[in-house]
């Protein structure tokens, strides 16, 4: 996925902004808890609201440590440099975040080779990590990481189940591999399946949180994991310049998203599956149904490419992403309402019919 593209000359301004849950903006109650906050040098360990972020998380996720961090792209960098070594193999779905969309990081930064794995909805199961599996040789590239990402992005914001995290990071210690959680929309996955995060994140050996997309944080992430992981991340998080000053205006951000958007996110899925099942009647458009706050759109029956499917809505004033060809995504969040939800869908129904 791409930035947001330039609007084209004369096109409207965006009525409904379903291009990604990134696209949230804060609250006017997060923005006084931002400007409330009791701050410090968060290098230091000296910033009260950091801590405070970090204490909470770890509580959670069912961890011993955390680190604020400021994006989950790092988040995802740093976990991979402290388990790995260069040279090392990390096993992560085919259409994973750390292998699709953080620019090679994995290997410029860190050496490290992401090894693809096949799997429907951006799951893998122990067969498939069986299959992968390389024999321990000077010939072979070392397998140190098994990474899977909850909930699935490009699978279509799909759940990993309880059962299957389990058995995957079950396989992976009794290989000697680490495990790592891309949990970017984790509390999703965790309100939509009424699990507590908690019990997703055990038996990985680190796990973050975004809070910039369904909990609306202008910034911030948290990793998280054993206390003496953390503390070796810690060089990584001062290597790559991800120590901060002040970093409690940001914090209190999260804490406050904590405390106020986390129950919500049910709405979020509501308004996903009452856009699926609208346009489950258009003629032309093939959905998937979604688990969570993503709605994936194939686009060919229109004989329009995702590109032009997005683009003729963005003249309308509705923004959503092309994810490929011929598949757009619509990312329901907190600044979109059920009657944006019910316009966007009327657009959709338009441009499918040639009629935008």
């Amino acid at each position: 996925m791409h930035a947001p593209p330039r609007p084209p000359a004369g096109a409207p301004p965006v009525r409904v902004n379903l291009y990604s849950d990134t696209q949230t903006r804060p609250t006017a109650a997060m923005k006084r808890a931002m400007m409330e906050a009791t701050v410090g040098d968060e290098q230091a360990g000296l910033d009260p609201s950091v801590d405070a972020l970090c204490d909470r998380m770890s509580a959670l996720l069912g961890t011993e440590a955390a680190m604020f961090l400021p994006s989950g792209t790092m988040c995802n960098r740093i976990a991979l440099l402290t388990h790995c070594r260069p040279g090392d193999g990390v096993l992560a779905h085919e259409t994973a975040h750390i292998l699709s969309a953080e620019g090679g990081g994995a290997a410029a930064l860190g050496g490290v080779q992401i090894m693809p794995l096949p799997g429907a909805r951006g799951q893998f199961d122990v067969a498939t990590l069986e299959a992968a599996l390389l024999p321990r040789s000077r010939y072979a590239v070392p397998q140190t990481l098994v990474a899977v990402e909850q909930t699935s992005n490009l699978g279509g914001g799909a759940v990993w189940p309880l059962g299957a995290l389990r058995e995957v990071a079950g396989w992976a210690h009794a290989h000697g591999m680490a495990t790592h959680m891309d949990g970017a929309r984790l509390f999703n996955a965790a309100v939509a399946a009424g699990v507590p995060a908690a019990e997703m994140a055990a038996g990985y050996d680190s796990v973050w949180l975004d809070f910039t997309k369904g909990l609306g944080a202008p910034l911030g992430a948290v990793l998280c994991g054993p206390a003496d992981f953390i503390d070796r991340a810690w060089a990584w998080k001062q290597r790559l310049g991800g120590a901060l000053r002040q970093a409690g205006i940001c914090a209190a951000a999260c804490l406050h998203a904590l405390d106020h958007h986390v129950g919500r996110l049910a709405e979020d899925h509501e308004n996903a599956a009452a856009l699926a099942r609208a346009l489950a009647q258009v003629a032309g458009l093939a959905v998937e149904p979604p688990e969570t706050n993503l709605v994936f759109i194939d686009t060919r029956g229109t004989g329009l490419t995702a590109a032009e499917f997005c683009a003729r809505l963005r003249a309308a004033g509705v923004l959503v992403s092309a994810m490929g060809p011929w598949r757009a995504r619509a990312c329901t969040h907190l600044d979109v309402d059920r009657p944006q939800i019910e316009e966007a869908a009327a657009a959709m129904r338009d441009v499918a019919a040639g009629r935008l």
